[in-house]
């Protein structure tokens, strides 16, 4: 089954250490990948507020803001069809007490735009890295309470319970997240 992780804070741990079959103690490294393929078609275009608004194959009807990022949003025409591909990315390490980490980071978005020659479209990529602390488990409801770097705290739910026999507190997670999106107008 696809996974979608859209955000990076305290639930990207929780769906990383949820995610089934996956033992963080088997390699110090993880990487886990989703590619989410969306097609629709220009329905709308509100020139003035630069709302485009789109339906899918389906008929669910969606309104997004092009800002002004969005250099070419004249030439977008009612009955294009816009192909969104979202690649999402989790990479994740477990340090032990003492192990050096890198610091949390949050990258400036990078965006590539398409040729001028071609149709509008292009790609927005971001980058963030955060590393979390393993403050308490409770292997009888599987469940690891996490720290962030700036000392907020919750709990989460483990699907995999041989991950809450691997952990221990102590352990620091290392996660870097990078969500690619790239548009490309049909």
């Amino acid at each position: 089954m696809k996974r979608l992780i859209t955000h990076l804070a305290l639930p990207v741990l929780a769906l990383l250490i949820a995610l089934p079959g996956i033992s963080l103690a088997q390699e110090p490294v993880k990487h886990e990948t989703d590619t989410v393929t969306v097609k629709a078609t220009i329905d709308s275009i509100d020139h003035d507020t630069r709302m485009v608004t789109l339906k899918d194959k389906d008929g669910k009807v969606t309104q997004i803001y092009a800002g002004p990022e969005v250099r070419r949003f004249d030439e977008l025409k009612v009955g294009d069809v816009v192909t969104f591909v979202i690649n999402e990315s989790v990479v994740y390490t477990i340090r032990k007490p003492g192990e050096s980490v890198p610091p949390d980071k949050k990258d400036d978005p990078a965006i590539v735009r398409d040729a001028a020659s071609a149709k509008p479209g292009g790609t927005k990529t971001t980058q963030e890295t955060k590393t979390v602390t393993v403050k308490a488990i409770d292997p009888k409801t599987s469940a690891v309470t996490i720290q962030t770097e700036d000392g907020k705290t919750s709990t989460h739910k483990v699907n995999d319970k041989n991950i809450v026999k691997n952990i221990k507190v102590g352990d620091r997670v290392v996660i870097t997240y990078t969500k690619a999106v790239a548009i490309s107008i049909e």
